[in-house]
């Protein structure tokens, strides 16, 4: 049968010899010695609609696009597990052959065929089949790659939830490293092009490679969305464990080869998929969704001097924390005039997220903190802080968390006041306008009226005499700054003493509000905050080097100077003031069970070296009597005092 070539174009299916109609021959097509084979999918011409082809041609002949379509799809309904390979690799070695990868339509309307027709449980092995040809094609074009990726992505927004078998980590590790190729392809692409004269096409070639990173990041985020939530957490942990940071291994990702925007470029796409992957993630425990080796590197790179990459941390944190989706009624910093009006969905703390807190809770103040006075903050970085505040009294704080977060308030007003790090003023009266919009929420939040009172009043003056303290002004476009703050105007900032004597009542420790908050600074703290990887690294070579001994240091006179500055008690102060530091934040952090471990084991080594002692005791008592019974004379009794 021939058909017209401005319609079609003709193909057909075999199975060792072509049956003469697909229908009427199902019993040979599936058997275990014939080998499926598809030499052709028919293809509707450019010109064609899009869509099922219907069942009657143009003379009222059976279509054959239609045949050939319903024929493949029972084909794959009666294909067991055994007989995938059969009828998936004969696909892709047609769209090889053809060139069907660029442009992909083609390409994704067979795979849609194929999820559709196959049993459920067989459609993790199509996605492997897929993952297996992508690593076949790891050399190709850009467009050739981004075009099985985006195959790849159509197989998993069909493939129904949970059935996505075992090899869920191979999965994403594959896919992992193929971005992780693309970005290499990306930079030589741009290092040649610094190099030649060809300036179009390097552009070219490093776009296209930007489009099979996006496509790679789109598939892992609906994998990751496709998964149940233990499978969830646990390609989170996965994909974080991949994020180039500081201080954590990192075996898939050569950093010092990446360099600086190489770097950059992997943690923002993988903390890019992050976001896709905990969209809609919904844990009962925060333990569980943020355990230690998840969330300390989340946070080192919340202390990166880079916006970007600090505002896709705090995104994740919102889809973690936020667990009956009010960010949307949180949308923009602002004052709320009427927090109630928002509805906001919320249930009673449990005992977990109270453990949590207790445990976790001055590693969240700190990098809030630390976060707020970075000198690149823009709106954008206000509006996620004001929101992860937010969030945290809706999900996670009880009477002791609502005195930590307004302690954390009053220390970010007080290091504004005193602008000890001269910070700009846009940042100076950016915190401003956070703490007053976080307050008034909070305020609203415990329902405290004297609390509303005193934050109401102080918004009033400020809208009157200092409005660039308010979100609504300082985040205005070309908002004219002051230039300084006026400290001694009291009645424009939020008053310690006031707010404790608001929450003097029962339920709330107010007398915690007169001790100020502190971050404490941390090794994490220190050895992190640098603008890239690679300047990290580089410090640590240059700390390394300088540690090395000198000859002439060596050879350096003692002299009573010397000896002087080597005893003087600034050093054995500071030493102190060090080790408290340690033990409270050792009390402050470590769990229970380890603080009644290190205790107990405390009380031992005391028990047993007072045990030590007495045997010594004794046994030095037993020897002097027995030395002084032999210098005796016989029948002489040895008398004890």
């Amino acid at each position: 049968m021939v058909f017209p070539k401005s319609q079609y174009q003709v193909t057909w299916i075999s199975i060792n010899h072509p049956p003469p109609n697909c229908a009427n021959n199902h019993g040979p097509l599936m058997s275990s010695d014939g080998r499926l084979s598809v030499f052709h999918l028919i293809r509707r011409s450019r010109a064609g609609l899009p869509g099922t082809p219907s069942g009657a041609g143009q003379d009222g002949e059976e279509n054959p696009a239609a045949l050939a379509e319903s024929c493949f799809r029972e084909l794959l309904g009666r294909a067991a597990y055994g007989n995938m390979n059969n009828a998936v690799r004969p696909v892709l070695v047609h769209l090889d052959n053809h060139n069907l990868w660029d442009p992909n339509e083609f390409a994704v309307s067979c795979f849609r065929i194929i999820m559709y027709s196959i049993q459920a449980q067989h459609s993790h092995h199509v996605i492997q089949q897929v993952l297996n040809h992508l690593d076949t094609h790891k050399r190709t074009t850009p467009r050739v790659r981004a075009g099985i990726v985006q195959v790849l992505l159509e197989t998993v927004a069909i493939a129904a939830k949970g059935s996505v078998g075992p090899t869920v980590l191979e999965v994403f590790n594959t896919l992992l490293k193929h971005l992780r190729m693309s970005v290499d392809f990306e930079l030589g692409e741009s290092s040649r092009r610094n190099s030649s004269t060809s300036v179009s096409s390097g552009r070219g070639k490093e776009s296209e490679e930007r489009i099979v990173q996006n496509a790679i990041i789109q598939t892992i985020g609906f994998f990751g969305g496709n998964l149940p939530d233990y499978q969830r957490a646990e390609v989170m942990m996965f994909i974080m464990g991949k994020v180039p940071v500081y201080g954590t291994p990192c075996h898939t990702l050569d950093t010092v080869k990446l360099g600086h925007q190489g770097t950059k470029r992997i943690q923002t796409m993988l903390l890019s998929s992050l976001i896709m992957v905990t969209s809609g993630f919904k844990s009962k425990s925060m333990a569980a969704a943020l355990p230690p080796p998840f969330l300390d590197p989340l946070f080192s790179i919340s202390l990166m001097e880079d916006s970007e990459l600090r505002q896709l941390v705090l995104e994740i944190l919102h889809n973690i924390i936020d667990r009956h989706d009010n960010r949307a009624k949180l949308r923009g910093i602002r004052i709320i005039p009427n927090v109630a009006a928002l509805k906001i969905k919320r249930e009673k703390i449990s005992k977990q997220d109270v453990a949590f807190m207790k445990k976790h809770g001055q590693q969240l103040y700190r990098h809030i903190y630390l976060g707020c006075k970075e000198e690149d903050n823009v709106h954008k970085n206000f509006e996620l802080l004001f929101t992860t505040l937010a969030v945290l009294t809706i999900e996670l704080a009880n009477e002791e968390v609502v005195i930590d977060l307004i302690r954390l308030a009053v220390a970010l007003q007080d290091m504004v006041l005193a602008n000890e790090e001269n910070m700009p003023m846009f940042i100076r009266c950016g915190i401003m306008a956070l703490v007053a919009a976080y307050l008034n929420f909070l305020s609203q939040m415990i329902a405290n009226p004297p609390f509303c009172q005193h934050v109401s009043k102080v918004i009033e003056l400020r809208n009157m005499d200092a409005p660039y303290l308010l979100p609504e002004h300082i985040f205005r476009d070309k908002c004219p700054l002051p230039d300084s703050l006026d400290k001694e105007d009291r009645l424009l900032y939020f008053q310690t003493s006031n707010m404790a004597e608001c929450l003097a009542g029962p339920g709330y420790n107010a007398e915690r509000l007169s001790i100020p908050y502190v971050p404490q600074v941390t090794d994490e703290d220190r050895l992190t905050r640098r603008k890239s990887f690679v300047d990290t690294v580089s410090l640590q070579i240059d700390i390394m080097a300088n540690s090395l001994p000198d000859k002439s240091q060596l050879a350096e006179e003692i002299t009573f100077e010397t000896l002087k500055k080597a005893i003087d008690t600034t050093g054995l102060e500071e030493q102190e003031r060090e080790k408290r530091r340690l033990v409270i934040e050792k009390f402050q952090k470590a769990p229970f069970e380890e603080i009644a471990a290190h205790c107990e084991s405390k009380a031992n080594m005391l028990h047993d070296r007072l045990a030590q002692i007495f045997e010594l005791t004794i046994r030095c008592t037993c020897e002097a009597l027995d030395t002084l019974a032999l210098r005796l004379p016989a029948g002489v009794p040895v008398q004890l005092r």
